[in-house]
């Protein structure tokens, strides 16, 4: 099925070269993403993923560009995905690179985008029916500083972590920072759960700031869960009676088994009921 994207406000074939040899995103990574996902025909907290791309524009001296409103991209994401024949649910990948010019140090602040949509077959958020197996990764280590929550285009530890997975023959691997605490796994942020209570690492131990984690924490929050954002060892890990992992397209994935360590999903199932119950209703239109 012939796929269009949205490059910088044009809507062309996927297949049509976009990226120059001179694009700051190919040569070093200068450039910031969001992956959205579309439920019941709405791009779901768009908003927060805005709100997450603008600071990371900020930290990185981009400028913002007027026009980059909610009810700009709203439009522009779904004007692509009706091109792309989403009917109910799709991801989507907004990407923020800065315009072409210099070497390390840029001729301009300007920026470009590029929206990317694909239609999925799945109807709101549905929890894995088989856990996740998980382990450490332990080659390199992830910095604590004010990049580490951003979701740049910078993302080798997150592709030679992707690389270990395989290796290790897990589904997801566990990121650490550089006191071997446990941050996030390559696409995920991470929960704990004993005797009801949610643990989960704070940013600032150098986690991706998740649209998602914050949902979720709001949901178990209204939900009388209490919910502890704390530095995070092994230790914790092996302790939980749960596991789960959290990102903006799948919502929640529960992990059955770290080493030898063995989990149930009690928690998840709940935490899932909830968050659709909120994304399948109606969102205002801006």
């Amino acid at each position: 099925m012939q796929q269009y994207i949205n490059n910088n406000g044009k809507i062309i074939s996927a297949d049509d070269a976009v990226v120059k040899a001179n694009n700051r995103s190919f040569r070093y990574g200068d450039a910031l993403f969001e992956t959205i996902r579309i439920t019941y025909h709405h791009p779901q907290f768009l908003g927060e993923h805005l709100n997450r791309l603008f600071k990371g524009m900020n930290v990185l001296k981009m400028e913002i560009n007027p026009m980059f409103t909610e009810a700009f991209f709203r439009q522009a994401i779904m004007e692509l995905a009706q091109k792309n024949s989403v009917s109910s649910d799709g991801r989507v990948r907004l990407t923020v690179y800065r315009n072409e010019g210099g070497f390390y140090a840029p001729d301009t602040n300007s920026v470009s985008y590029l929206i990317e949509t694909t239609p999925i077959e799945e109807k709101g958020y549905e929890l894995n029916s088989k856990g996740y197996t998980i382990d450490l990764f332990n080659d390199f280590k992830k910095q604590q500083n004010a990049l580490s929550s951003i979701k740049s285009a910078n993302s080798l530890v997150y592709v030679l972590a992707g690389i270990a997975k395989h290796r290790l023959q897990v589904d997801e691997c566990i990121i650490l920072n550089d006191q071997n605490h446990i941050i996030e796994t390559i696409s995920s942020n991470i929960f704990a759960v004993k005797n009801g209570v949610l643990y989960t690492p704070p940013v600032s131990e150098g986690c991706v700031d998740g649209v998602m984690r914050k949902k979720i924490i709001e949901i178990a929050t209204e939900n009388k869960m209490a919910v502890y954002e704390i530095a995070v060892m092994q230790n914790v890990l092996l302790g939980a009676d749960e596991l789960f992992l959290t990102n903006s397209f799948n919502g929640i994935r529960w992990v059955v088994a770290y080493k030898q360590k063995r989990y149930f999903n009690n928690t998840s199932k709940k935490l899932i009921e909830k968050l659709n119950q909120l994304t399948s209703l109606p969102l205002p239109i801006n």
